[in-house]
C-alpha cells in the first residue's frame, strides 16, 4: 500500500500541466545547452552551415508547434465532452490522464519552448558560431522527434474518447485496483468480519470532520501510530465508502487523546468524489453506468451493455483468482473491513439488469454471463449469480411483452440453476 506522500505525488504526475511542465524545462534546457557545448566545435564545421539555416527551421517550428498545440487542445477538450455525452462523466477522469496525450501535447509545448528560446538567444548572439552547429543538430533531432509524435497522435486520434476504447479503459483501470487490492487486501493487518466493529471494551471512535469519500488510507501511518501508543485500531471506512461526521470509521480499543485521534484521522484522505486507484467497486459502478447509459431511450445501444456485461465476467474472473489470497501480516494492530463480494455483482449487474429488462437480448446476454459465473468454485459466487440471475428474470418478465421471450429467457436462466 502506497504511503500519503507516494500517493499524492503519483496524483500530482497524472495531471496534464505536470508533464508538460518537465518537457518544457527539459526543451528549455535543451535550447541552451548549445552554449554549454559550443568550446568543443571545431572552427572550421560552423561554415558549412548556413547563417540563417538555423534562424528559419527554429522559425517554422515556433509558428507550427504553436497551431498545432491549439487544434489538439480543441481536439482533447472535444474527446472530453464525447466520453462525457456518450459514456458517462466518471470516466472522463481516465480520458484526461491518458499518457499518450499528455506525452504529444507537452511534446509540442516543448518543442515551441525550444525553438522560441533558441531564436532569443541567436537574436542576442548568446551561441556564436560554434553553438549555432549544436543547436542546428539538436534542431534536426527534436524535427524527427515532432514527426514521430505526430504520427503517434493521428492514430491515437481515432480512438480518443470513442465508447469502447473508454470503456477499456475503465476496465483497465478497474483490474489494476483489483489486483492492487488482492495482492494487500487487509493493508498487511487482519480481516475483520462486518459485525465485529470492535475490537475490546473501553473503545474510542475515531470520526472526521467533513463528508466525502475515502481516497486513500495510509496504513504504515496508522501501524506507526497503533505501536507507539499501544492500540489496536479496526478499519470501518476503506478507500470508496463515504465518510461522514455523524459515522465513526475507525475504532480504536482504549481511550485516546485527542491529538492520536486527530493523527489517525488524518491517514484517511477524504475526497469529493471517488477515485480508481483502490476503489475496485468505483470502476464497477463506472462499467455499469455506461451500459445504463447505453440502454437509455436517447442513445438506445444494447450493443454496449452488451460488451459491458463481457467485461464484467472477466473482472470477477480475476477476482476470483487465488493470488494474494493469503496475505502477509504486515501490520498485527490494524483490522480491517474488506470488501464485500456480494456488493460488486450488485455494482456490476443490478443497473444493467433494471435497465435492460425490456431488451431479450441485454436479458439473455446478462442470464448467460450469470450461468458462468454460477459455475465458479467460490460459495459465494454461485450464490449471487443465481440471486442476481432470479432477480433480473423478475425484472425481465414484468418488462417483456412477449410469451416466447420469456420462454427463452426462463430457459437461460434454468441453465444457472442447474449448477449445483
Amino acid at each position: 500500500m502506497q504511503s500519503r506522500w507516494v500517493w499524492l505525488i503519483s496524483k500530482v504526475g497524472r495531471r496534464i500541466w505536470f508533464r508538460a511542465t518537465l518537457f518544457s524545462l527539459a526543451a528549455v534546457a535543451t535550447a541552451l545547452v548549445a552554449i554549454v557545448a559550443a568550446p568543443y566545435i571545431p572552427i572550421g564545421l560552423s561554415a558549412k552551415i548556413g547563417a540563417d539555416a538555423v534562424d528559419n527551421i527554429l522559425g517554422i517550428i515556433a509558428s507550427s508547434m504553436l497551431t498545432v498545440t491549439t487544434f489538439s487542445l480543441s481536439t482533447m477538450v472535444s474527446a472530453y465532452s464525447a466520453a462525457t455525452t456518450n459514456v458517462t462523466p466518471r470516466a472522463t477522469k481516465l480520458v484526461m490522464e491518458d499518457s499518450t496525450t499528455q506525452n504529444v501535447l507537452a511534446t509540442f509545448i516543448g518543442s515551441f519552448l525550444f525553438s522560441l528560446v533558441g531564436i532569443v538567444a541567436l537574436t542576442t548572439g548568446a551561441y556564436g558560431e560554434q553553438g549555432r552547429i549544436v543547436l542546428f543538430v539538436v534542431t534536426i533531432l527534436v524535427i524527427g522527434l515532432i514527426v514521430i509524435t505526430l504520427l503517434r497522435w493521428i492514430d491515437h486520434l481515432s480512438r480518443l474518447g470513442r465508447v469502447t476504447e473508454t470503456t477499456q479503459r475503465v476496465e483497465e483501470a478497474t483490474v489494476k485496483a483489483i489486483q492492487t487490492y488482492k495482492a494487500d487486501r487487509y493493508l498487511g493487518g487482519h480481516p475483520l468480519p462486518a459485525f465485529r466493529h470492535r475490537i475490546g471494551k473501553p473503545n474510542h471512535p475515531i470520526f472526521v470532520a467533513k463528508v466525502g469519500y475515502v481516497q486513500h488510507l495510509d496504513a504504515a501511518a496508522l501501524s506507526d501510530i497503533a505501536e507507539e501508543a499501544n492500540l489496536e485500531i479496526a478499519i470501518l471506512t476503506i478507500p470508496g465508502k463515504l465518510a461522514a461526521p455523524s459515522e465513526p470509521i475507525a475504532w480504536v480499543n482504549r481511550e485516546i487523546d485527542e491529538d492520536i485521534t486527530g493523527r489517525i484521522a488524518a491517514c484517511f484522505s477524504i475526497g469529493d468524489t471517488r477515485s480508481f486507484d483502490q476503489d475496485p467497486r468505483f470502476g464497477a459502478s463506472v462499467l455499469s453506468e455506461i451500459a445504463s447509459r447505453a440502454l437509455s431511450p436517447a442513445i438506445n445501444d444494447p450493443g454496449t451493455a452488451i460488451d459491458v456485461i463481457s467485461r464484467a465476467i472477466r473482472i470477477l474472473a480475476i477476482w476470483a483468482g487465488n493470488d494474494g489470497a493469503d496475505n502477509e501480516i504486515s501490520h498485527p494492530r490494524l483490522y480491517v473491513t474488506p470488501i464485500d463480494i456480494a456488493d460488486l455483482f450488485d455494482d456490476l449487474f443490478t443497473p444493467i439488469a433494471r435497465d435492460g429488462a425490456g431488451l431479450v437480448e441485454v436479458s439473455l446476454r446478462l442470464q448467460k454471463a450469470l450461468t458462468i459465473l454460477s459455475k465458479f468454485k467460490d460459495r459465494e459466487y454461485r450464490e449471487n449469480a443465481k440471486r442476481h440471475s432470479r432477480e433480473a428474470l423478475a425484472r425481465a418478465e414484468a418488462a417483456l411483452t412477449i410469451d416466447q421471450d420469456k420462454i427463452r429467457l426462463r430457459k437461460a436462466a434454468l441453465a444457472g440453476k442447474a449448477n449445483p
